[in-house]
């Protein structure tokens, strides 16, 4: 791997886009093999091999599916019987009967979210490696640093790189263009229109080899060879302009089609679900299409094979999903569930305890809780009425007229309290 000074993502998508990027680079690299330079394909064949690794997740999700039809009738009576009541009894006491009915399914109310949750690492961590190819992807960074390495040799480069940087809107550029890696920054945001403004303004050095026989105007060719897709540059916004606009039309049309065949399957009036649902499966696709335009056409390219390869397996994945029968869908799923209770149950036993003690440990625990909450509160009422009633005997008094009428009051108190 080439160690470069490329600023790469950091934070919690730090080892997200690491990982892609190295797989960016492995089948890139693959490809580069057979003469093929072209980081669209590589995208197109990264998306493919990220949704068959997540088709076990997306049956266990219809699987959730299905068994939601048959579980929320149950889930809304529990919700019917506690609706008002914020209590932390009577919220411990829902959450315990909806729990006995996941369970008497053996269903897991994460199954139905995990899916997407994995999802959107992998969208924003690719938007990420996209948008910062040269820094993930060895022979990418290659042709721009021999470009780089010629730029600074020409006189008063950084001024000319600057003017250039310019025209590039809603970049950051470096302030320092004294390395190659930030002249690097720059150049990987440049569109053919830059390139040709580029040539102009460092004509002495076009000429220039760089490596063995390749030119810097070899160089720039070549790169836009490997961002090309159909005529487009991948690592640019489309915009609003034909045909450019074409890219998030469909990124959002088709995912509309690829929400839809689901919601074939959840749309459902006794499904609590299915308003929400049909919500989403209208906003979803207009978001998608609205940042696609201001997007790297590649995130573009990347939801258009993502929706392409999901609407083929939904297909599959429905007529697969037609076959299962519920009731050996909850036979399967108690099975699981009694196998885990006995590995837990093992578990305690090794500690020297039961279940019996967990659970009864659990209620103590919440129980104990509720007590310090509740005798909190008593506490804190009593504190209140003593100091509601020193307020009214403090303002008793200041009503007094005189110092007389004071101790008359006073020894009237001691006397029935004497009595």
């Amino acid at each position: 791997m080439v160690i470069t000074l490329l600023t790469k993502t950091e934070g919690w998508l730090g080892p997200f886009a690491y990982i892609f990027g190295e797989i960016m680079n492995g089948i890139y690299g693959f490809f580069s093999m057979f003469g093929i330079h072209n980081i669209a394909l590589s995208i197109i064949i990264f998306t493919f091999i990220t949704r068959a690794l997540m088709i076990p997740l997306t049956i266990k999700q219809q699987k959730f599916t299905k068994l939601s039809s048959i579980m929320n009738p149950e889930i809304q009576k529990v919700q019917a019987k506690y609706k008002g009541k914020k209590d932390e009894v009577s919220l411990r006491k829902q959450q315990e009967e909806t729990q006995v009915i996941y369970e008497k399914y053996g269903a897991n109310p994460a199954a139905g979210c995990l899916p997407m949750l994995i999802t959107l690492p992998i969208m924003f961590a690719l938007y990420a490696v996209i948008n910062n190819i040269p820094a993930y992807v060895d022979p990418v960074y290659k042709l721009y640093e021999y470009i780089a390495l010629q730029v600074m040799q020409a006189p008063d480069y950084t001024t000319t790189l600057a003017t250039l940087a310019e025209g590039l809107k809603s970049v950051k550029i470096p302030t320092d263009l004294t390395t190659v890696p930030a002249v690097i920054d720059v150049l990987k945001h440049f569109n053919a229109n830059l390139w040709n403004q580029f040539v102009t303004s460092f004509p002495d050095i076009q000429s220039n080899v760089v490596n063995g026989s390749m030119t810097v105007t070899d160089a720039i060719a070549n790169i836009s060879q490997v961002n090309s897709f159909l005529g487009f540059n991948i690592s640019n916004p489309p915009g609003w302009k034909f045909p450019a606009i074409l890219i998030p039309i469909l990124a959002g049309g088709l995912q509309f089609v690829q929400t839809k065949q689901i919601q074939v399957k959840v749309d459902n009036k006794d499904n609590p679900m299915a308003a929400s649902m049909n919500s989403m499966n209208v906003l979803m696709p207009i978001m998608s299409a609205f940042f696609a335009v201001t997007f790297p056409i590649g995130i573009g390219l990347y939801w258009i094979t993502s929706s392409v390869f999901a609407i083929v397996q939904q297909f599959f994945v429905n007529k697969y999903m037609e076959r299962v029968d519920v009731n050996e869908l909850i036979k399967k799923n108690l099975t699981k569930q009694s196998k885990k209770q006995t590995k837990k149950k093992a578990y305690l036993e090794s500690k020297g305890l039961s279940m019996a003690d967990l659970a009864r440990t659990q209620t103590k625990n919440i129980e104990t809780s509720v007590k310090e909450k509740t005798e909190s509160n008593v506490s804190s009422e009593s504190e209140s009425n003593n100091a509601v009633s020193v307020s009214q005997k403090s303002k008793s008094l200041n009503g007094s007229k005189s110092i007389s009428d004071i101790a008359n009051i006073m020894n009237s108190r001691s006397e029935k309290g004497d009595k």
